[in-house]
């Protein structure tokens, strides 16, 4: 029989070698329906909306504001800007409007003549300075670009009459002595006398009241002096009023013996 087979397929050719594979049955899909229109709607309007709060979160969380450092050129400017409101009494803010250089350099020449300088900061490193110290309330002058004016001493009038022919620079106000000033208040104290005229004001004062003192402690003992010495006039002349009455009369008599 095998032999028989061999010859069958050797007779016919060769044929691959087969293999029954069993396929499973295909799944059966039910597709979804539609939901109707009227439940749409329906479940539309019963949704639950959660009620917004009255007042917005960006309100009720502050804004987280990263901390920078300052750098090291900020912090020479820092040092230079308390370095210069502590050793000037006199600090004067003027706001720049668009002033050439050429004229920059005349004022600063007239100004060293007085020995008042000219500075130059930033308005955020002014700022940052103004607003822990005792000077905060010339931080609403800081606006924009200014000038800063600044001498040892309180020479209002000097500085006054070095700006009063450059028109490009506006006073905006100024710190004297500790004291603000506003731009009329700083040509009312400018207009003040000066600080030897004061003092010798105040000398010649005092020297008057000195003097009305002196003089209203010695009226007493000089009157009383006058008095007693008068009293002793009184009294010598009434001593020696009888004395010199027999005198006259024994002149008289040996006269007329």
């Amino acid at each position: 029989m095998a032999a028989l087979c061999g010859r069958a397929l050797s007779c016919r050719g060769w044929f691959p070698p087969q293999q029954i594979v069993r396929h499973g049955s295909k799944a059966v899909t039910r597709h979804r329906k539609p939901m109707h229109i009227l439940r749409q709607k329906l479940l539309a309007v019963t949704e639950y909306i959660p009620p917004k709060p009255a007042i917005p979160e960006r309100c009720i969380k502050p804004r987280v504001q990263a901390i920078q450092e300052p750098t090291i050129l900020e912090k020479l400017l820092q040092r230079d800007v308390e370095k210069t409101f502590k050793e000037n009494k006199m600090v004067a803010v003027f706001q720049n409007n668009s002033i050439t250089s050429e004229e920059l350099r005349l004022l600063r020449h007239r100004l060293l003549k007085h020995d008042i300088r000219l500075k130059f900061f930033p308005n955020q490193i002014l700022r940052s300075y103004l607003a822990d110290t005792k000077y905060k309330n010339l931080l609403p002058l800081f606006i924009g670009h200014n000038i800063i004016i600044v001498c040892k001493e309180p020479k209002a009038k000097e500085l006054l009459q070095a700006v009063r022919s450059t028109t490009q620079i506006s006073l905006l106000g100024a710190c004297i002595e500790d004291a603000l000033f506003s731009r009329q208040g700083v040509v009312n104290y400018s207009r003040l006398p000066g600080m030897q005229i004061i003092r010798g004001e105040v000398v010649g004062g005092l020297t008057l009241l000195t003097s009305l003192t002196y003089q209203l402690l010695q009226t007493g003992p000089v009157r009383l002096t006058a008095l007693l010495e008068h009293y002793l006039k009184q009294q010598n002349e009434a001593a020696t009023g009888p004395t010199e009455n027999l005198e006259q009369k024994e002149t008289q008599g040996s006269q007329g013996s």
